[in-house]
């Protein structure tokens, strides 16, 4: 099994095969593109397919793309944690050296 930076053996991963996953070609382009590392074009080619009429399966596919690459909101709360610990160093500092 492969680690962190290692590269996967060329036996195939436990992952189905890129032609066999559900959904039209578009679907399927766009979780390469996240595969890839491109999440901000995945999510576009998500919204894309949503703002058409894409069949059932297409729209459940799209929806669980945008699902996988949400932000998560506990990151909201510690970039707020950490800009309030941020102004009340410089507050302080401000206030001791004035």
């Amino acid at each position: 099994m492969a680690k962190g930076g290692q590269t996967p053996p060329e036996s195939g991963g436990p992952g189905p095969a890129p032609g066999s996953l559900p959904g039209s070609e578009d679907v399927r382009a766009a979780w390469a593109r996240k595969d890839a590392g491109d999440v901000a074009g995945a999510r576009r080619d998500a919204q894309r397919i949503l703002a058409g009429s894409p069949s059932p399966e297409d729209r459940e596919r799209a929806e669980d793309l945008l699902r996988a690459t949400r932000t998560p909101r506990a990151l909201y709360g510690y970039a707020l944690l950490g800009a309030v610990i941020l102004a009340l160093l410089l507050g302080l500092a401000v206030t001791r050296y004035s």
